[in-house]
């Protein structure tokens, strides 16, 4: 083994697939995008450099600045309902024996398998003020009239609800697989000691749960920011901006505005907001860890 390690050529030829695919699969898109944010590129031709006129542009955009503060909610609301009601879910999903655990699970995670284009016509259908779901469901209990849940008043708060629970499925499975990975002894001397479910939950699921919390609230500030494919194909981002999201934007601007190089500026800016919050969270986590 210490010869194999030794060997140089070997440790060369094994590392080298991974360092080229990241070289060109990673490395050179991000570099390309920092270039082409700097110049007019329209996707066609060629491209002229035009200093910080997109970045000073994107930064005076109302509709960017719409969309940062809709990924700001739904990231609040992904920290403060979805993940809280996942972790409880996951530690009631982890008490249950036999079969029922294994249904329950699937059952949360269903959503998930489901394609995104079939959960946003889905939700099209719930939504629709004429014959949706939600509005007869209101006639039964003797509402009149119609609401429209996807007018410019209500249209963020009905796709916040689509988004937060179609990604329920994932934050639960991952906080079960942590609960799972806890040491059943420290629950059953808790339970000699006459500890609830509660007590336990607090004093020993969270605590050692912590470093699952920080990968899956990294995670959901990242999706937060990133949200594209249902927001597409529920609202593209409409009415007039109301539910414009960042990586929906960029597409827009990018591949149906011809504006490739103010779209790379956007894409840039989202690499650096999504590297400081990751550092961010980081450094909170550990000085919490430390403590």
């Amino acid at each position: 083994m210490r010869k194999l390690y030794s060997n140089k050529p070997v440790i060369f030829s094994l590392v080298l697939p991974g360092l080229l695919v990241f070289l060109f699969a990673v490395l050179a898109p991000i570099c390309l995008s920092v270039y082409y944010g700097f110049t007019d590129y329209s996707g066609m031709g060629k491209a002229q450099l035009v200093g910080w006129d997109n970045y000073v542009k994107l930064f005076q955009d109302k509709a960017f600045g719409r969309a940062l503060e809709n990924s700001l909610l739904l990231a609040i609301g992904f920290i403060c309902i979805q993940h809280p009601l996942a972790i409880i879910v996951a530690a009631v999903l982890d008490k249950l024996q036999g079969k029922a655990e294994g249904i329950f699970r699937c059952i949360y995670f269903i959503p998930n398998v489901i394609s995104v284009a079939v959960i946003a016509y889905l939700w099209k259908f719930i939504y629709n003020p004429d014959f949706g779901l939600l509005n007869n469901i209101l006639k039964v209990f003797g509402f009149q009239g119609q609401v429209n849940w996807l007018s410019q008043q209500n249209a963020i708060w009905s796709v916040l609800i689509v988004l937060i629970w179609h990604g329920f499925g994932w934050g639960m499975l991952i906080y079960y697989t942590g609960i799972k990975n806890i040491d059943p002894v420290l629950y059953e001397a808790a339970s000699i000691d006459g500890a609830n479910w509660w007590t336990t939950f607090f004093r020993i699921t969270l605590p050692l749960m912590k470093p699952v919390i920080q990968i899956n609230v990294t995670m959901a500030i990242i999706s937060a920011l990133k949200q594209m494919e249902t927001v597409y194909l529920l609202t593209n981002g409409g009415p007039d901006n109301s539910t414009q999201f960042a990586a929906n934007y960029l597409y827009q601007q990018a591949f149906k505005a011809f504006k490739y190089g103010y779209g790379n500026a956007i894409g840039v800016v989202f690499i650096i907001i999504c590297i400081t919050v990751t550092v961010v969270l980081n450094s909170i986590f550990k000085d919490k860890q430390n403590a």
